[in-house]
């Protein structure tokens, strides 16, 4: 009878292809674990945005009937990033319908007044941020935003005028 060897390369290559089988099933029970749900918990908050303060608007040179002109403010902005503005409306509330005439000049009827509502192109302004305790400051000119009808009463010649503005969103 004769004896069979078996090939010793055979018995190699079988114990190769286990140890490579061993691992390919390690690894994949790894990177299930790894990629598998679960669930939990987690808290955050988030910090809260301080109003900016908008000096009132001044007309940039004198207004006369029939006549328009720029406005120009300063915003002011007391947060520790940037505010953007996305426009700039008359603030209503505030003086008389949003305007106020100086007491030289109270024959002025406000009603002779007219803004208009800036939004920078549609660009709106980005107010820089706070540096230590200095708050951000941003001058801004409006252009042609403040006029005075053709029938304003001969009294707003010459008049200082303020107009107060509100922040949009």
């Amino acid at each position: 009878m004769a004896v069979h060897r078996r090939a010793p390369g055979r018995a190699l290559r079988i114990g190769s292809l286990l140890v490579a089988l061993a691992v390919a099933v390690a690894i994949g029970g790894v990177a299930s674990a790894f990629w598998s749900f679960g669930s939990g918990t987690g808290a955050g908050t988030t910090g809260s945005t301080t109003p900016v303060t908008l000096s009132p608007g001044m007309p940039a040179a004198a207004l006369y009937p029939d006549g328009q002109t720029d406005v120009v403010l300063t915003v002011a902005n007391p947060n520790p990033s940037d505010v953007v503005i996305s426009s700039l409306g008359l603030d209503e509330g505030q003086g008389e319908a949003g305007f106020a005439v100086d007491v030289g000049h109270s024959g002025c009827a406000v009603s002779a007044l007219s803004y208009t509502p800036q939004t920078n192109g549609g660009s709106g302004w980005t107010v820089p941020a706070r540096v230590g305790a200095v708050d951000g400051a941003l001058s801004i000119t409006l252009p042609a935003a403040l006029a005075m009808s053709p029938d304003a009463a001969d009294a707003c010649q010459g008049a200082n005028i303020t107009v107060y503005l509100e922040a949009g969103p």
